[in-house]
């Protein structure tokens, strides 16, 4: 599995690169409000955030209409070699992603809840697919499942993306808010999970760990004091 970065903030970024296990980034509008964001920094706050991580980058277009979207990827395509336009799953976003994909360029179909979705974004050229999961779970349902049918679905078929040589769709488990939601979504398979980070951060995190060197450290203490 390989992790992706959810967020627009560029100290998180840094630092999450600086581990050397970020393969991408994912950013959306709520994320680049959250850090303050203007409308004419946009395309240099992506840019910044491109020179940073060697992987994919999605940047989203926020237009409703097929033309309107084409347009918007053509123009965030044009940032980085690595930016992917994230479209969302809706039939306008479906012939946007068809019209980019022929163009060669990569699609994350967002805000993706259930098989038939997924099926259409990956018939329609997707890169990639983001099943949410914790949107789900916020309603009651089980978004795990969701993303379990999701993964079983595709990889029953050889979705292979107009945009990238021999390689086929990959799933991204989005809206991910715990470490263990991490941890099934690599059981079944997903091939990318995007993680706010303070779910990364949690990641590394466990209780034996702390106490394991907490231990050391005391007992390296009784060595140097002998």
């Amino acid at each position: 599995m390989k992790f992706f970065l959810d967020t627009a903030d560029l100290n998180e970024i840094e630092e999450a690169a600086s581990w050397g296990a970020l393969a991408g980034v994912t950013t959306n509008p709520s994320l680049y409000a959250r850090v303050g964001g203007k409308l004419s920094d946009f395309h240099n706050h992506i840019k910044r955030i491109c020179d940073i991580v060697d992987g994919p980058v999605s940047a989203e277009s926020v237009a409703m209409s097929r033309d309107e979207i084409v347009r918007d990827g053509r123009e965030l395509a044009a940032i980085a070699p690595n930016v992917v336009v994230k479209v969302p799953t809706m039939v306008e976003g479906l012939a946007a992603t068809h019209t980019l994909a022929a163009e060669g360029i990569p699609v994350n179909m967002t805000l993706c809840f259930t098989v038939p979705q997924a099926i259409l974004a990956a018939r329609a050229g997707a890169r990639y697919i983001s099943p949410f999961v914790g949107r789900f779970d916020d309603i009651s349902e089980d978004g795990l499942g969701q993303l379990e049918n999701v993964v079983a679905a595709i990889n029953n078929y050889d979705f292979t993306p107009n945009t990238v040589n021999g390689e086929q769709v990959e799933i991204i488990a989005a809206s991910i808010r715990s470490a263990n939601h991490v941890t099934q979504a690599a059981l079944m398979g997903a091939d990318i999970a995007t993680v706010p980070f303070g779910v990364l951060k949690k990641m590394v995190a466990h209780p034996l760990t702390d106490r394991g060197l907490d231990a050391f450290m005391k007992d390296w203490e009784k060595v140097q004091n002998a």
